[in-house]
């Protein structure tokens, strides 16, 4: 008998994992499918694989401006494939030897509830003081006809194409859909987005989302456009009233995602759940004691990184007992300062309050937007490529509420702005950490400070 039982091997599984082990819990995990979840098989590393290649063709074929021609530049679609199988192998060799050395015990097999300190995994019963579900989530149907055509495919075959198609539609303007955009556009595939809602990347501020609409120069948007039909040549979608097909040789589905909580008898136990998922606490806590959902399962915060914190906060819950942060001593997830990063070309990449967010809940900010190209060492290595940072500052007492930002490289400059918001530091506050020089990361600091200049002259607001 372990004393915790994670149901799921993802970022959410096997962080709460490695934190119950690191305080002193015996632990045993439950997978049903690879080990790493979506993550690590079909999802964050391999997809990262395939843009880094495209984008390194990309580079190749527009570096002459910088002083270097490369000719016959070509991309091989098998290569890459190799390289992400490669990548995905290893890193998934070093997660279970990571397991194998913590002493966390894995079993293959499905999970279903017998009670609330014990699941049956084939013919064997494991019980356990604590169940952590982590399940994750998978792509939402898509409830039209055609959607089951031989032409059509997901997210997980894409990262398997044989060939690249000549044309490719792709449904969905979300984080993934835009992804694929950026690697079928950078490969010379002719692109076509289909999106419901009248602009992509509802996730992001919305003067940003527009901006990298803009830059991808080389896709076809097709906004406010719903799909009626999938035929095999391409996709029906209606927009205002009007029809269209939007021609395709290929079909890439990049809709919405819905928990994993079918097959797991949580009915039988009498566990919330909700659309989103399971009902959880701030703690990752269910409505019953001893049962905790992280990650995608609990519709919280749909990241890898953000089912990794549950699954430590949940571990620090179990361990110190749920009520431990009304005494300070309890970690917590801070939903308001999870960032986000979309790998596309160009990248970008947000935390906290958008200004339209902002309005909404009623809280009177100023912003400022500094372009990419006035920030040295972007200009030097981009030129004009796309590139701004937006600053939204609260009027009041000039705390930062969120920093979003479009261009190459912001995604490893995101965290940057998550301890910003950790520590609730004011514009004044930002202006007096030294950040390197040159940097692209001083746009985050000029654009605080210009949104708190703005405000002291009366300008945005």
């Amino acid at each position: 008998m372990a004393d915790v039982v994670i149901v799921g091997g993802g970022p959410g599984g096997y962080t709460a994992a490695g934190r119950l082990r690191a305080l002193g819990k015996t632990v045993t995990i439950v997978e049903r499918g690879e080990f790493g979840g979506v993550c690590l098989n079909e999802g964050c590393i391999p997809s990262k694989c395939l843009l880094n290649s495209a984008k390194l063709y990309a580079h190749a074929r527009e570096s002459a401006k910088f002083g270097v021609t490369v000719e016959g530049a070509r991309f091989d679609l098998g290569v890459a494939r190799s390289w992400k199988r490669e990548v995905v192998g290893r890193l998934k060799g070093s997660l279970a030897a990571l397991m194998a050395r913590l002493g966390v015990e894995v079993v293959a097999g499905e999970a279903s509830f017998v009670s609330d300190r014990a699941v049956r995994v084939g013919d064997r019963m494991l019980e356990a003081d604590d169940i952590v579900i982590a399940t994750g989530s998978r792509f939402a149907p898509l409830p039209v006809p055609g959607v089951d055509g031989p032409n059509v495919i997901w997210s997980r075959e894409m990262l398997e194409l044989g060939d690249l198609p000549k044309r490719v539609a792709i449904v969905g303007a979300g984080a993934v859909g835009l992804e694929a955009a950026s690697f079928f556009s950078a490969v010379g595939v002719e692109v076509h987005v289909v999106e419901m809602l009248p602009e992509i990347a509802p996730f992001m501020d919305g003067s940003l989302a527009s901006a990298m609409r803009r830059a991808m120069k080389q896709v076809t948007f097709h906004l406010g456009s719903r799909v009626e039909a999938i035929e095999p040549g391409g996709v029906v979608c209606s927009r205002d009233g009007v029809r269209e097909t939007v021609a395709s040789d290929l079909v890439l589905v990049c809709t919405g995602r819905a928990p994993n909580v079918e097959g797991l008898g949580l009915e039988r136990l009498g566990v919330e759940t909700g659309r989103a998922g399971i009902r959880v606490d701030a703690h990752g806590r269910t409505n019953l004691p001893h049962v905790w959902a992280v990650g995608d399962v609990n519709g919280v915060s749909l990241f890898a990184h953000s089912a990794a914190r549950m699954g430590e906060v949940a571990a620090d819950a179990i361990v110190h007992g749920g009520e431990a942060s009304r005494h300070g001593a309890g970690e917590r997830f801070r939903v308001q300062a999870i960032p986000w990063a979309l790998f596309g070309v160009p990248e970008a990449a947000g935390c906290g309050l958008t200004e339209d967010e902002a309005k909404r809940q009623g809280i009177p900010v100023r912003t400022a937007m500094v372009p990419m190209r006035s920030i040295g060492r972007f200009l030097a290595e981009h030129g004009d490529a796309p590139g701004v940072v937006k600053a939204v500052v609260a009027k009041d007492d000039g705390r930062v509420l969120g920093v979003h930002l479009l261009g190459d490289g912001c995604a490893e400059m995101i965290w940057g702005v998550a301890a910003l918001l950790e520590m609730e530091l004011r514009a004044k506050d930002v202006r007096e950490i030294v950040f390197p020089h040159p940097t692209v990361s001083e746009g985050i600091r000029d654009a605080i400070a210009a949104a708190s200049a703005a405000g002291a002259a009366g300008g945005n607001a």
